[in-house]
């Protein structure tokens, strides 16, 4: 069927009031398409799988609307607060392609550049796990596919055999779009943040391969190592974010002897400021790979001097991480947190930094988040024998080869002074049967 190009409105009423549509994480979402289905009232059962939308979309508050969502964000955590069909599917950034292969939405939906001269929309800011599933549904005849198409998205970079398009002429529909590009605001920073690169700082040695994730500490860190002397570094990262445009401004990145994608800054997906997507536009030295590369820890240990640094919400006295959940309530996603701490314990000479605030206040009152145990309904987002070193303001427990009695141990010594003697006192009967 010949690509036909149709209005956001146009192309939503191609939808049955009972059906299925499919699309990638944030930056991947079509926001013209996703308000278009909003304006839409007769549906009747519509399931939608996705995750990270950028913005409110009125269609999930409809009440036959079921929205299963692989990663939690702002919109979500709005629309399922206000008692939406809001269902979280637990599973890694890597098991987005599965998930949505066994959901096999009727209708796939993309937002991308327009078309390129070589017959080809870029995929722009999100490769990711839908790639396939784009390919998928264009290629067969009772399935759609559709695509927003925005000039003001910048046209990436793929590397190798591994492209970051798709071919025209599988496209049923297209969409012009000409809205502004969603930005990511920077994450305010606090002092404690300050303090907590500081000690993760000494972690990182020149030269190194280095991934971030989002949140301020991992953003001041990347800002740091900008400034600091010394560079030579090389980047592996699941997000390109404003603190890794940073350090490739300040000349500290040449991505020579990573050892896996030479020559090249690798990453998934990016989100940030206008001026990151200035600089991606049309840049060769930043490919856009497939979450299955970029996330799989055995490709993530080829790199050399590989540093993961990664948020938390709390950690335990044996190692486990929370990083998507509080008290049972879905807050973000697994995403690529556990790969990149799993990928980065492969080898003696990476290491995985889990950089959080050693207390969080609460109602007025200030509570540790290094913790005895983890409380019931909490959710475990890393296991302890991935976790390597837990950052605080206090300093760095290294939790590599050390016995559970040692890791408790380790892990209160950076705990709040405040709570430091009781989770010592914890710590003395780890281990023992």
């Amino acid at each position: 069927m010949a690509t036909r190009s149709l209005s956001a409105k146009q192309a939503v009423e191609l939808l049955n009031p009972r059906d299925s549509v499919g699309f990638g994480l944030g930056p991947a979402n079509p926001p013209e398409l996703i308000t278009a289905m909003g304006e839409r009232q007769d549906w009747e059962d519509l399931t939608i799988g996705g995750a990270l939308l950028l913005g409110l979309f009125e269609v999930l508050a409809h009440p036959k609307v079921n929205y299963r969502c692989g990663f939690f964000g702002p919109a979500e955590r709005y629309y399922a607060s206000q008692g939406a069909r809001i269902d979280h599917v637990p599973g890694g950034f890597r098991q987005f392609a599965p998930i949505l292969e066994r959901m096999a939405p009727r209708v796939m939906m993309l937002h991308a550049t327009p078309p390129q001269a070589d017959g080809t929309v870029n995929l722009s800011l999100h490769n990711g796990a839908t790639r396939e599933g784009l390919l998928a549904a264009g290629r067969d005849p009772k399935r759609l596919l559709i695509v927003e198409c925005n000039p003001n998205l910048p046209v990436t970079a793929g590397f190798g055999d591994y492209q970051n398009s798709i071919p025209l002429d599988l496209i049923d529909v297209i969409v012009e779009a000409d809205g502004p590009i969603f930005e990511m605001p920077e994450s305010p920073v606090t002092d404690v943040d300050v303090q907590i690169a500081e000690h993760a700082l000494k972690l990182i040695p020149l030269g190194a391969t280095l991934q971030t994730g989002i949140g301020a500490i991992p953003s001041v860190v990347a800002s740091q190592l900008a400034e600091r002397e010394g560079g030579n570094y090389g980047i592996h990262s699941e997000m390109f974010t404003d603190g890794l445009l940073k350090l490739h401004q300040a000349g500290k990145v040449s991505n020579n002897g990573k050892g896996e994608f030479e020559g090249v800054s690798v990453t998934t997906f990016a989100l940030g400021s206008k001026a990151l997507y200035d600089f991606l536009d049309g840049n060769p030295e930043v490919a856009f790979l497939p979450v299955s590369v970029v996330n799989d820890p055995t490709v993530i240990a080829e790199n050399h001097n590989f540093i993961s640094i990664n948020g938390a919400i709390a950690v335990d006295l044996y190692g486990q991480v929370v990083a998507d959940a509080i008290d049972g309530r879905q807050v973000s996603g697994v995403g690529g947190h556990e790969d990149f701490v799993a990928g980065a314990d492969l080898r003696v000479d990476d290491r995985s930094l889990i950089c959080l605030r050693s207390t969080i206040e609460i109602d007025g009152e200030l509570r540790s988040r290094i913790l005895p145990g983890l409380p019931l309904g909490a959710v475990v987002s890393t296991p302890r024998h991935h976790t390597g070193t837990v950052v605080t303001e206090y300093g760095a427990a290294d939790l590599a080869g050390a016995t559970v009695k040692e890791r408790a141990q380790a892990l209160a010594a950076i705990a709040h002074p405040q709570f430091r003697d009781e989770l010592m006192a914890a710590a003395v009967n780890f281990g023992r049967s």
